[in-house]
């Protein structure tokens, strides 16, 4: 595909997400009609859309549409592009600008919502949450994520991580966000087929979401519970911490299929709870619950969700954050620890709602709690480890 092509196919992929269509799908289904499309194209397709869909604000008032066609005509004016370079009409590339198009935007009010690519809805309890740091934190989630791996000590070490991985092409560095935490550099689209990822001494996980783990008060024999785990990536994280009993739960059970063969490659022992099996299984020395949320921290990975949060939503988050709370509360032995963790950068998901859970529940104290933020190198996580002192809850 030539570099046009490339962009005409982004702008059909971007109309679709624009009405309603999860980009992951909608990538999916275009990969499968577009067999005559390399892993090359494949890969600068996403990498337009991912892009597109970070800057949607900025991009679409630069291009003058919240369109397909406005998005990428506003990405290519940002960069110092000439549109006329890619909208010729020739072959498969887009149709030639029309006379509407060619107008020029209004210069974007520099640090402005519009300009940071934030909802103006949102943006007051942004700056709220990150202070003097709203505005780096917005600039960071317009940009690319970086790719993190968890070097997993039951195979081997971070030297020997870095050493094979290199063998296969890719150079990556110690992050400085969690012990065992790597930043690759080069060659990222070779991890799935290197043979450090497919025997288990390194899995893809972000460097803040390692140190999320490291803040745990885990030790050899604790009986532990990840109660929203997902995809298991912080299950994994802490059996390679410790050696302890480990149950994982999550509220769809569809999340958790690729688990028990990801802690297979591990070297771990997972055991997948059902919810009407929590109760006989516990109670826990550690409940774990990275719970449903903004996702603010991880914009840059999924851009949509940046514009389909909205004001009645996040309350939404309000009450099942605090639900989840209760519930992991009471699954946890009286002397035992309660980690409460999210990906957002929300006051209102993070220290608010702590506060708001420790107010109303009687024998909890905070231990700790630590924040990371998009603009340090990392995704956005918040943790916070309470304590439950007696058998009150």
């Amino acid at each position: 595909m030539t570099p046009a092509a490339r962009l005409q196919a982004a702008i059909e992929i971007l109309d679709q997400v624009l009405a309603g269509e999860a980009a992951e799908k909608a990538l999916t289904s275009w990969g499968r009609r577009s067999r005559f499309a390399g892993s090359k194209d494949r890969a600068a397709v996403r990498d337009h859309v991912f892009t597109a869909l970070r800057c949607l604000r900025s991009h679409a008032a630069l291009g003058g549409a919240r369109s397909g066609r406005g998005l990428i005509l506003g990405a290519l004016r940002e960069a110092g592009t000439d549109p006329d370079t890619v909208f010729t009409g020739v072959g498969h590339a887009p149709a030639a600008l029309t006379t509407e198009e060619r107008q020029l935007p209004a210069p974007l009010e520099a640090d402005s919502p519009e300009t940071l690519d934030i909802p103006d809805w949102l943006w007051p309890e942004f700056r709220a949450s990150l202070g003097a740091g709203a505005v780096d934190a917005a600039r960071a989630l317009r940009s690319r994520a970086p790719v993190h791996l968890r070097v997993n000590p039951r195979r081997g070490s971070v030297a020997e991580a870095l050493e094979r991985l290199r063998a296969d092409g890719i150079e990556a560095t110690e992050h400085p966000a969690a012990r065992m935490a790597l930043e690759v550099v080069e060659g990222a689209r070779r991890l799935r087929n290197a043979e450090a990822y497919q025997s288990g001494l390194v899995e893809l996980q972000d460097a803040a979401s390692q140190a999320v783990v490291e803040q745990l008060p885990l030790s050899d024999g604790m009986k532990v519970l990840d109660y929203c785990a997902g995809g298991g990536g912080k299950a994994l994280a802490m059996a390679a911490q410790a050696d302890i009993d480990l149950f994982a739960h999550d509220a769809d059970p569809r999340r958790m299929k690729d688990l028990p063969q990801r802690a297979a490659r591990a070297g771990a022992k997972v055991s997948c709870l059902p919810t009407d099996a929590l109760d006989s299984a516990g109670p826990f020395d550690l409940v774990l619950c990275d719970v449903p949320c903004s996702g603010s921290g991880s914009w840059r990975r999924a851009p949509e969700g940046k514009w389909r949060l909205t004001a009645e939503r996040l309350q939404d988050l309000y009450q099942v954050q605090a639900n989840i709370l209760r519930e992991a509360a009471r699954l946890t032995a009286p002397g035992g620890y309660l980690a409460y963790a999210t990906c957002s950068m929300l006051r209102g998901e993070n220290t608010e709602q702590v506060q708001r859970f420790l107010q109303g529940s009687a024998g909890w104290k905070l231990v700790c709690e630590h924040s990371w933020k998009v603009q340090d190198g990392t995704d956005g996580f918040h943790v916070a480890v309470l304590t439950r002192q007696t058998g009150d809850c």
